[in-house]
């Protein structure tokens, strides 16, 4: 799994408990899934489809640094399914794992439309193939 962001856990990011709040690191995790699927399509048009599961593991308290990772499990015709674990980065402690999340490309037409991609594609390999 590649750790892709880190963030700083804040004031404004607690809990009444003075935690992490669940609900600020699932709209980092949706942000991220996002983020990355757009790179990977090469398409800003991308929903969220679906999260399974969210098994929080531990917390995390003000000051702690934790790191978001996403992977790839599989390309669908329109979708891309994502794995996503976070951690604390000082401790490497699990904080939460989502199993699933699924992420539609969408046409112009705000449906779903399927994007063609077979596999994982890196930035600078594209960059250094519009080169040649």
């Amino acid at each position: 799994m590649r750790f892709h962001t880190r963030k700083w856990i804040k004031p404004e990011d607690l809990n009444p408990n003075q935690t992490l709040f669940g609900g600020k690191l699932l709209a980092w995790i949706d942000e991220e899934a996002a983020l990355y699927v757009t790179i990977q399509l090469e398409n800003k048009r991308v929903v969220t489809k679906y999260m399974n599961e969210i098994n929080f593991v531990s917390s995390a308290e003000q000051g702690d640094i934790i790191e978001i990772g996403i992977e790839v499990v599989k390309f669908g015709k329109t979708s891309l399914t994502l794995a996503c674990e976070v951690r604390n980065k000082m401790t490497r402690k699990t904080i939460i794992k989502i199993d699933k999340i699924i992420m539609v490309n969408l046409g112009e037409d705000g449906k779903p439309s399927p994007h063609g991609k077979t596999k994982i594609e890196f930035v600078k390999d594209r960059l250094n193939s519009s080169k040649s």
